[in-house]
């Protein structure tokens, strides 16, 4: 039997952490929540995770940062960002660097579901892989 596929929310928003987790768990998946890219990163599951769903702005290190540590790291983790500031230059650059989505808050529950079903089939989908 096959471990349920594990995504992980990086966000600062409390009730958009929840919520994404709700959706997420609606899915059939498991789902942790952290509330900052270093939380995530200490907590050594970026290996286990099958993908990763970041807020751009937080405190400290940003997503964009996030997603620069986690691929000199050899993580390819698919990540799917969210923002309630979106700006083109990130936008391009996160893209350009893999992620396979790049929503504005507040997001409909359809795009992050079509972003995670592409994520998913088009990324690793098995943590030893």
């Amino acid at each position: 039997m096959a471990a349920v596929p594990l995504i992980s929310i990086v966000d600062d928003d409390g009730f958009v952490r929840e919520s994404t987790k709700g959706l997420v768990r609606s899915m059939g998946y498991a789902a942790e929540t952290f509330v900052s890219a270093e939380e995530f990163l200490r907590s050594n599951r970026a290996a286990d995770t099958a993908c990763l769903i970041s807020d751009i702005q937080m405190p400290g290190m940003n997503g964009a940062d996030l997603q620069d540590q986690l691929i000199a790291d050899a993580q390819r983790t698919p990540i799917i960002f969210v923002t309630a500031f979106p700006d083109e230059d990130i936008r391009a650059r996160v893209l350009k660097a893999g992620a396979f989505g790049f929503l504005t808050k507040p997001f409909k529950d359809e795009s992050l579901i079509e972003c995670l079903d592409k994520a998913l089939v088009g990324g690793r989908t098995d943590p030893a892989s």
